[in-house]
């Protein structure tokens, strides 16, 4: 149903059941499929993007994908490659260097994956011009997201950007990724019953805006992709369809709810604040730095233990007004501090929304208990998941020690306006006693 599933909210026949009409998504193709060798070219000329078009790759990408698409798409006209060093960093001046090196193109093609990805849709969007991307690893959810994990100034952020405009997934390339960048897309996908019991906890309790749908979307792909985790390490192609498929529909979901939050809550937090705090700790064990899917993955499984853990309570939780101690934020974060301490603000609880919030706990606790319990797979699930397709799944396998990554996870939470089981767990009875 998945493949079905991407062309009819394309084509505008299926639609959207929280609303009744056909989803408004600005991506004008996305192409799945076992092989799109000699397609390539067919592909951008069905984009109308114009005869000048900058190709963006680094080493390994340019050796995957790029060196044949640059050679497929100067039948259309003038191509100018645009060769990032090995290992990128998605930041403000890499972005910098893309939007000179592609001054006088028309669009970006980006050749890569999350940081390829991210940087060619908000160098384009700064610059008002379309991009399109062609695959390279089924590392993480965002081909089809609007928004850019961008680091500027010391602080990783979610910046807004614009969707590609095609989207091609050549599975045979994709099953000859990296190993570690397979398990990564698992990792990025195995987040979706964590943060759906995130936002909708923060739905009932703090009224933020909520959807069914971007669930709805993942509905059958997701279990059978859970199932078959063990066909990823072994570059089957089915499974990689099945990934390739939830990867995207989870990009629809993002840009269906206008946000990242069905996909991004208390376990991207803790993810970004190790990116933040701790670059380059995994490489003394990997040789490299985690993949973001990597770290999201063992920070699903905290996280997930944390929700698992709160929704045996019988008793409602008993919140406490926010305290936000600014002069240890400062010493904690450094140059980032001032904007996450206007973040953490945003959604701190004051005296009188914290009573708001406790008669809310006392009157729907059971009942929220059990719809939460609804959206949630057991953590067990989750882990032999990730055990199938040997994916890391404690924190020493990215070269966290356990102290450092304890203090990610008390911490995480003042990064980011996002209200998650880490704010009620922290302001009701304390992270401290619950994280070991």
């Amino acid at each position: 149903m998945g493949r079905a599933l991407i062309d009819d909210i394309l084509n505008g026949t299926w639609r959207d059941p929280a609303t009744g009409r056909p989803a408004a998504l600005p991506f004008k193709n996305v192409a799945i499929a076992a092989s799109l060798e000699g397609r390539e070219a067919e592909l951008v000329r069905g984009l109308g993007f114009g005869r000048r078009l900058a190709v963006v790759s680094d080493p390994a990408t340019h050796a995957a994908l790029g060196r044949r698409v640059e050679r497929a798409l100067g039948s259309l006209g003038d191509v100018t490659p645009v060769r990032l060093p090995d290992r990128p960093h998605a930041d403000d001046g890499t972005v910098g260097r893309i939007r000179a090196a592609a001054a006088h193109a028309d669009a970006l093609v980006a050749v890569g994956s999350g940081t390829i990805n991210d940087l060619c849709k908000y160098a384009s969007f700064l610059d008002r011009k379309p991009y399109a991307v062609f695959a390279t690893a089924p590392s993480m959810n965002g081909y089809t997201s609007l928004g850019a994990a961008i680091t500027a100034h010391g602080h990783k952020k979610s910046l807004p950007a614009h969707g590609a405009a095609g989207v091609f997934i050549d599975l045979e390339v994709l099953a000859a990724a990296p190993t570690h960048m397979i398990r990564s897309g698992l990792g990025d996908s195995l987040c979706r019953p964590t943060a759906q019991a995130d936002w909708l906890l923060s739905h009932r309790l703090r009224g933020t805006p909520y959807s069914e749908t971007p669930f709805l979307l993942l509905a059958e792909d997701e279990p059978l992709l859970f199932d078959r985790a063990e066909g990823l390490a072994r570059g089957d192609v089915a499974a990689m369809e099945l990934l390739a498929r939830v990867l995207v529909l989870s990009g629809f979901g993002m840009c269906l709810a206008g946000s990242s939050a069905p996909a991004s809550q208390a376990e991207h937090l803790v993810s970004h604040y190790m990116d933040m705090l701790h670059e380059g700790a995994g490489r003394r064990v990997l040789g490299r730095d985690p993949l973001h899917g990597e770290q999201v993955g063992v920070a699903t499984l905290t996280v997930a233990r944390l929700q698992a853990r709160l929704l045996t309570q019988d008793e409602p939780p008993r919140l406490r007004p926010t305290r936000i101690d600014e002069a240890a934020i400062r010493a904690h974060f450094g140059e980032s501090a001032e904007d996450c301490i206007a973040e953490f603000r945003a959604k701190a609880l004051d005296l009188a929304a914290t009573e708001r919030a406790n008669a809310l706990l006392e009157e729907n606790w059971k009942a929220w208990r059990g719809e939460l319990a609804s959206k949630f797979v057991p953590p067990e699930r989750l882990d032999a998941a990730l055990a199938a397709c040997g994916a890391p799944r404690a924190p020493e396998a990215l070269g966290w020690d356990a102290a450092t990554y304890r203090t990610a996870v008390l911490w995480a939470r003042r990064i980011r306006n996002r209200y998650t089981c880490l704010d009620l767990i922290d302001d009701s009875v304390g992270l401290a006693g619950w994280v070991s």
